[in-house]
């Protein structure tokens, strides 16, 4: 089995609802975020899937999200957006792009940090 990760990074605002403390406020972060994905074959080049393809799938997602509140894109609304509900939503966007394109890999998990030392990952057993 083999396994490639990409990162990028976006900055956006949120809140969460339904928490009691400093981050039921509006606050920032500069979020990275880790796709993995796993497959078993490779291509001719012996390449499981290109980084380039990885990283612009992943840009076209994450350009949704940067420099936005969070909140207030419809997926959200009524949702508190944390680590884990945006590493879920990033995940399932992920998988629905590749699909089609690539019936050889699986996106194994997504992990989404909010600062250098908290991150949280969302994977499908």
């Amino acid at each position: 089995m083999f396994e490639v990760k990409v990162e990028k990074s976006f900055s956006a605002a949120h809140h969460l609802l339904n928490y009691q403390g400093a981050c039921e406020n509006q606050h920032g972060h500069n979020w990275k975020v880790e796709v993995y994905v796993k497959g078993e074959t490779l291509d001719k080049s012996n390449i499981l899937v290109d980084f380039k393809v990885l990283k612009k799938e992943l840009d076209e997602i994450l350009d949704y999200l940067d420099h936005k509140d969070i909140n207030t894109l419809p997926e959200f609304l009524n949702e508190s957006p944390s680590s884990e509900f945006m590493a879920k939503f990033i995940y399932e966007k992920m998988k629905a792009r590749l699909k089609n394109q690539y019936k050889n890999v699986k996106v194994s998990k997504v992990a989404v940090w909010e600062t250098p030392t908290s991150r949280a990952t969302y994977f499908e057993e």
